[in-house]
């Protein structure tokens, strides 16, 4: 699915979307595992930022300066509203392009909707904007292939390249795997942290 279509279904939602998920603990013991394992402070890339809330305030009380992508401009516009300290920006990771490095980068639920051939180029491009010593977490799907699911009265695309592939892009760009779980265990949703040592 296009970056731009994606952001137009996520327009339609993104106040339902922030209501859901502003206080939500999803993903938060997750999220703060990998904070743990970063060094306090920096600069922080959050990829699929939603209307922001739950992960930029675990960063915003670990000093972190946040920057913020979403191709819902609707969702930038919220997480601006929400944290008008931070940087958040409507732009397509796919072709976004940055002299920055971040010393930690969360995708989390976000690079599944990407289409299925640019997997590796963007979790290569995160890998890359990583500082040194810096931690990755994000997320995926233990499948391989794409496929469609209706939510919200709507048809949204999902792509995964399966977790063996994913931890061989990230080996290859010379980051240290430190944790990995099928963290929803029957479903096939996949976090994994990495560090760029």
């Amino acid at each position: 699915m296009e970056p731009s279509v994606l952001g137009a279904k996520y327009d339609k939602i993104a106040q339902w979307w922030h209501d859901q998920h502003v206080d939500s603990a999803y993903g938060v013991n997750q999220f703060q595992r990998a904070v743990k394992f970063a060094r306090r402070g920096g600069k922080a890339l959050d990829v699929g930022c939603g209307s922001g809330g739950r992960f930029v305030r675990i960063l915003e009380g670990n000093d972190f300066s946040v920057t913020g992508l979403d191709v819902s401009k609707e969702m930038i516009r919220l997480a601006s509203l929400n944290h008008p300290r931070h940087k958040f920006l409507h732009q397509d990771i796919c072709c976004w392009e940055t002299e920055q490095r971040f010393d930690l980068i969360v995708a989390w639920d976000s690079i599944f909707h990407l289409p299925l051939a640019m997997q590796k180029p963007v979790v290569t491009k995160l890998c890359q904007l990583l500082a040194e010593g810096g931690i990755l977490i994000y997320t995926f799907g233990n499948a391989e292939g794409e496929h469609t699911d209706r939510w919200h009265d709507d048809t949204f695309y999902y792509s995964s390249i399966g977790i063996n592939e994913n931890v061989q892009v990230l080996i290859n760009n010379g980051l240290s795997v430190l944790h990995l779980e099928l963290d929803q265990y029957p479903e096939k949703h996949v976090y994994t942290i990495a560090a760029k040592l």
